[in-house]
């Protein structure tokens, strides 16, 4: 059974692990997982946005793809509030999206940055789905 950090069964992440291990048998044991770009808000209230983009990604998981969300990596190593930082930062999330099978974007607010990620998506033909903050599929 698996737990999260503060020692609480996560179901989520046990279902995910077991459809990980079904697809990969399923496969002659290769796992084809596609790359997905996760697309929400940052700025704002930081931690709280971050949080809810690990949260994000811990859903992508349990839908059986690989998450790339640049909140969560870069926010490691350059510092959002410094503008040459951050537009370093923008510019690798969209390097990070132009590699991935599909873009999801979370919550119902469409940021000028969220704008340009999904045109770019779209210009590129990436297909992009929309999800409220809990995880539930909304047709665009």
């Amino acid at each position: 059974m698996y737990r999260n950090d503060e020692h609480y069964v996560d179901p989520t992440f046990e279902a995910a692990y077991v459809n990980i291990k079904k697809e990969t048998a399923r496969n002659n044991g290769e796992l084809y997982m596609p790359w997905v770009y996760i697309a929400s808000p940052l700025r704002g209230d930081m931690e709280r946005n971050i949080e809810n983009a690990k949260r994000y990604s811990r859903f992508a998981i349990s839908k059986n793809a690989v998450p790339m969300c640049p909140h969560i990596y870069f926010t490691q190593f350059l510092d959002d509030n410094t503008e040459v930082e951050r537009r370093i930062g923008l510019i690798l999330g969209l390097q990070m999206l132009k590699r991935c099978k599909e873009v999801w974007v979370f919550g119902d607010t469409i940021s000028e940055g969220r704008a340009n990620e999904i045109r770019i998506a779209e210009k590129r033909k990436i297909p992009v789905r929309y999800f409220t903050d809990k995880g539930e599929e909304v047709r665009k």
